[in-house]
């Protein structure tokens, strides 16, 4: 298994994030988000993912960029759940969203039944 989060997964197109804000679904496992829309890239990878953690819950950029931290861990060594049960291209965000400051490995478990939600979802859009 490839446990990288290579540079070509990572999502920085604005129109891709834009498009997700204005069509994208979402499916929730607290205090996790997860918003994702079908896409087409040029590359071959199958996911492009970012994370987000709201300036609302965390004032300080040092708890900030720790909750993004996690969150791409999580998804980094999870992430191999997604690409054997997905058939399509698709662009994720994924949000952090509460003020709870929740363990890595609380994070960790939320973060793989959001996952199979996802996946439990994208089968019922087919």
């Amino acid at each position: 298994m490839n446990f990288t989060y290579p540079k070509t997964e990572k999502l920085k197109s604005q129109k891709t994030i834009d498009l997700l804000f204005s069509d994208g679904k979402s499916v929730s496992k607290y205090p996790l988000r997860l918003v994702y829309v079908k896409n087409s890239f040029e590359e071959k990878e199958k996911l492009k993912f970012g994370v987000s953690v709201s300036k609302k819950y965390f004032k300080n950029a040092v708890d900030r960029n720790y909750f993004k931290r996690v969150l791409r861990e999580c998804y980094r060594l999870n992430k191999h759940l997604l690409l054997e049960n997905i058939d399509e291209n698709y662009a994720i965000m994924f949000f952090y969203q509460t003020k709870d400051r929740l363990s890595y490995q609380e994070i960790n478990e939320k973060t793989v039944q959001l996952f199979n939600k996802f996946i439990i979802a994208t089968k019922g859009e087919l």
